[in-house]
């Protein structure tokens, strides 16, 4: 059996505005802007890619599955991501974490990794 990861599918309460903040996020582009189900893809158009679906409920607890993204200017990406809408939050992450915890402006937790030596040396 060969299985692939293909897409995350994440709810939103409007799926084209989230699906456009992450595309600008991660520097990839929305594939069709559609109310009932927007796609955001990396510039190569391959997988996985993240599917934004709409639903009428609120978000009421801490996500159970949240995106990891890794940024080689940290500070500056926190920085950027917070004068986009989103906000640093504290889920009982160590003061020390080599990560900061945010949320994006639909109230989805995401978190910034800060760059390792073995990382960097990586790319």
């Amino acid at each position: 059996m060969n299985i692939t990861w293909e897409a995350l599918t994440i709810d939103a309460a409007d799926p084209v505005e989230l699906a456009h903040w992450w595309a600008e996020t991660l520097g990839w582009h929305v594939v069709e802007a559609d109310p009932a189900g927007t796609q955001v893809e990396n510039s190569s158009g391959g997988s996985p890619s993240l599917f934004f679906i709409p639903v009428s409920d609120h978000k009421v607890t801490k996500n159970r599955l949240h995106l990891d993204v890794l940024a080689e200017d940290y500070a500056g990406a926190v920085e950027g991501l917070m004068a986009r809408g989103a906000q640093r939050v504290d889920i009982g992450q160590p003061k020390d974490a080599g990560w900061v915890v945010m949320q994006v402006p639909e109230g989805n937790e995401f978190c910034v990794l800060e760059p390792t030596d073995e990382q960097a040396r990586y790319g």
